[in-house]
């Protein structure tokens, strides 16, 4: 700014600003500098931003030529200026010399004291005279001491000398005005790259700001949604913690998710809850994300650019405008109406009060239902019921609580998605100290259906987030079985090249055998010849043999194609297990019906006492031994051995532990028929598992990966180290802000085999690492 004015004429730069420009040229060239060697890839913006900056080092030249380091102008900046500067220092020299004299002729005098010395006062120096001595020193009194006693006298010799140093300054201020009026003129062509240049600096400036406000924030870069989502992770309000750090308390960080299908967040709970924060949290930093500045979050949220954003928080009555607080509200929904859309972000504090209750919650319903037809993206606190059903039964919007301690009767400041809030009006009447025969009469004034009109929407919204989390439990487990399906069908193709391998190393050495077979049989035949045998006993034995090597080679192609089509339906079986049970259940009840005659009832009888003891037999409790099937899977194994409410099952090379409602016992008959069956397919596949056992890797390595991302690579490593057989694998996913350990410790709680999960010892990577431990 201080550069603007010169672009009059008639306009001078002061020293001060000549410094200050010094400084900013000195700080241009410095940047200019920097961004002229670094290379494109580091900072490709600001290196395209500085190349349009013109340094001008005849400026820098100028100024330095003007002013020294401390901001005085040099004695050289002008011949004028030396030549005045050495006559004022000549000057004082001589003034200095002459008061000196006239201070020891006065002291031989005894006018002043022996320990007098000369004085400074408003750049004249004097003499310190006894007051009642000062008429005898030839001179001008100019000053005189507090108490009047002490008289300070320029003497007479030196105020023509004074007064010419006077003179001699008044000409360097001169002289510094023209050299000041000279430079000015000088940079008067510069300006407008120079304001360029300014802006720049400030540009530069700004950015450096938000990098320093970042820090002290701890803000991080979130990423930016390509599903037009927004996801908080871990936000916090900048201002709320600042003031908590100073009050030595912690923030509760705020976490929630908009997505296209559940784009509006009714937010409700009880009153100073952290509803409002929870809002301005949310509004505040996606300003900031748009305005480049990086956001108090993890760096795993997820952000996305919004065209507009509208807010109506606070009071804005206005008796000017003739406006109630109501009224301020409806003018801003007007405009809401009017602008808004899927690329909106809106912000309703304490939607649909200010007015009647039941009109103010009917519009208030209305505006969030066309909200919501029309996509737009929003956060709204309220306390109207009417509000909190509208989320629950409509598709695009989702309830918010703000988590309430009912036995401290104290709010936690956490959001809970999915849930709508409870007042707690009737709590914290109580714990303020309301009279309670006051309290009661309220509740009952208020009824039995408004308690229970809270109490059965949030055991609803409870109900429906359980649902919810079983859904995506069984996707999950559905995405793990396809994945093992996959794998199996991929060994099953490894398995049927290996076959046709086999198929033509076994041709050629049945080719083979038939030359070598045939050479014989030639030779024979030569034989048979020299002794003149019959040759009919000879094409006989020929085609004996003939017949011999057809049949050995057609047999060992049918075993061979017999073992892989068993192994191709081992993937099939598992669908046909149901019904299979269901069959051999339904012919046992066939057998064990009489037959015709004596014969046919006694082996009904031997056979009902077989069944009977067998029925005994599978109504116990399960033990070590037992034969079980797995009801989920239909596969059958072994109990090895019982931990309280789990039970351990081999069932083959896999080893899992179950809860006792997931297992069924089964009769050795019925175990000794599966295993016989599926035999030949375990026998095959031991060399596999052998092969992956060799070829496992006891830690895995998740930095870096989205959250879905990461979930699906542990679950295919937990099952590959619950088959193996391991005792315990590692987990590498950092340490950051704790999210993804989070998620992945939720996820290995809910898998059977796994005992449990503890951090790796600090000197190896502390709570970066987790560390599994398999039953």
């Amino acid at each position: 700014e201080f550069l603007k004015p010169l672009e009059l004429l008639s306009s001078v730069i002061s020293l001060e600003n000549l410094v200050r420009l010094g400084r900013f040229t000195n700080l241009m060239r410095e940047i200019t500098s920097f961004f002229a060697e670094c290379s494109a890839e580091k900072y490709p913006c600001l290196k395209e931003f500085s190349s349009k900056v013109i340094y001008f080092p005849e400026i820098k030249r100028r100024i330095e030529s003007i002013i020294d380091r401390f901001g005085e102008v040099k004695d050289n900046a002008s011949t004028q200026l030396f030549e005045i500067r050495s006559a004022i220092r000549e000057r004082e020299n001589s003034v200095n010399r002459r008061i000196e004299a006239v201070l020891k002729r006065a002291k031989a005098e005894g006018l002043v004291e022996d320990g007098a010395t000369v004085v400074l006062r408003d750049g004249h120096a004097l003499i310190p005279v006894t007051a009642s001595l000062k008429r005898k020193l030839k001179g001008i009194v100019l000053d005189e001491s507090a108490t009047g006693k002490t008289a300070f006298v320029e003497p007479i010799e030196v105020i023509e000398l004074n007064n010419e140093i006077r003179e001699l300054y008044f000409a360097q201020k001169r002289e510094i005005e023209r050299i000041l009026s000279e430079f000015s003129d000088f940079l008067r062509p510069y300006l407008p790259n120079l304001l360029e240049s300014a802006e720049f600096m400030g540009e530069l400036d700004f950015i450096r700001a938000k990098a320093l406000l970042s820090i002290k924030m701890e803000a991080g870069k979130p990423i930016i949604s390509r599903d037009n989502e927004y996801k908080l992770i871990r936000g916090r309000h900048p201002i709320l913690e600042a003031t908590l750090k100073r009050e030595k308390k912690q923030i509760v960080p705020l976490t929630l998710t908009l997505t296209p299908q559940k784009h509006l967040l009714i937010i409700s709970g009880p009153n100073a809850g952290g509803k409002s924060v929870c809002l301005k949290t949310a509004g505040l930093l996606q300003y900031m994300f748009q305005w480049g500045i990086l956001v108090p979050a993890a760096e795993i949220s997820e952000f996305r650019i919004f065209e507009e954003i509208f807010v109506d928080i606070g009071d804005e009555q206005s008796i000017e405008n003739d406006l109630s607080t109501y009224s301020s509200h409806l003018t801003n929904m007007k405009g809401l109406l009017q602008r808004a859309n899927s690329s909106s972000l809106i912000l309703i504090d304490e939607f649909g009060s200010g007015t009647e209750p039941a009109a103010g919650g009917a519009i208030a319903e209305t505006i969030l239902s066309e909200m919501e037809r029309r996509g737009v993206f929003g956060v709204v606190t309220t306390h109207y019921t009417n509000l909190k059903f509208f989320a629950e039964r409509s598709r695009g919007a989702i309830n918010g609580a703000m988590m309430f301690d009912t036995a401290k009767i104290e709010p936690l400041y956490k959001l809970e998605m999915g849930l709508p809030g409870n007042s707690f009006a009737f709590e914290l009447a109580r714990k303020i100290g309301l009279p309670e025969e006051i309290v009661k009469e309220a509740e009952e004034r208020a009824g039995n259906d408004y308690v229970d009109i809270e109490r059965q929407l949030r055991k609803i919204s409870k109900n429906k987030r359980a649902i919810e989390e079983r859904l995506n439990r069984i996707k999950s487990t559905d995405r793990t079985l396809e994945s093992i399906t996959d794998k199996y069908q991929k060994e099953l193709s490894q398995i049927q090249q290996v076959k046709r391998e086999i198929l033509e190393e076994a041709k050629m050495q049945a080719e083979e055998i038939l030359k070598e077979a045939n050479r014989r049989v030639e030779a024979t035949i030569r034989e048979i010849k020299e002794a003149q045998a019959e040759k009919e006993r000879t094409k006989i034995a020929r085609g004996s043999l003939k017949e011999f090597a057809q049949s050995l080679q057609q047999s060992e192609e049918n075993e061979r194609d017999r073992k892989i089509a068993a192994k191709m339906e081992q993937l099939k079986e598992r669908q046909r297990r149901k019904e299979e049970r269901r069959r051999r259940e339904a012919e046992g009840k066939g057998g064990a019906e009489g037959k015709g005659g004596a014969e046919g009832k006694g082996t009904a009888e031997g056979k009902g006492a077989a069944d009977a003891k067998e029925a005994a037999e599978l109504g116990r409790e399960l033990a070590v031994g037992d034969k079980v099937r797995i009801k989920s899977n239909g596969l059958t194994g072994e109990v090895t051995r019982l931990n309280g409410k789990r039970i351990t099952v081999t069932v083959g090379n896999i080893i899992s532990t179950l809860a006792p409602e997931a297992l069924e016992r089964i009769s050795n008959r019925e175990y000794n028929s599966t295993i016989k069956s599926s035999s030949r397919f375990v026998g095959d596949t031991e060399e596999s598992i052998r092969n992956r056992k060799l070829n496992f890797q006891t830690s895995i390595d998740i930095r870096g990966e989205r959250l879905s991302d990461a979930l699906e690579i542990v679950e295919r490593f937990i099952d590959d180290a619950v088959m193996l057989n391991m005792q315990e694998v590692k987990i590498l996913h950092g340490k950051g802000n704790g999210i993804l350990k989070e998620e992945i410790r939720k996820y290995l709680r809910t898998v059977g085999g796994v005992a449990s999960c503890t951090d790796e010892d600090i000197r190896y990577g502390g709570s970066g690492i987790t560390v599994v431990h398999l039953e």
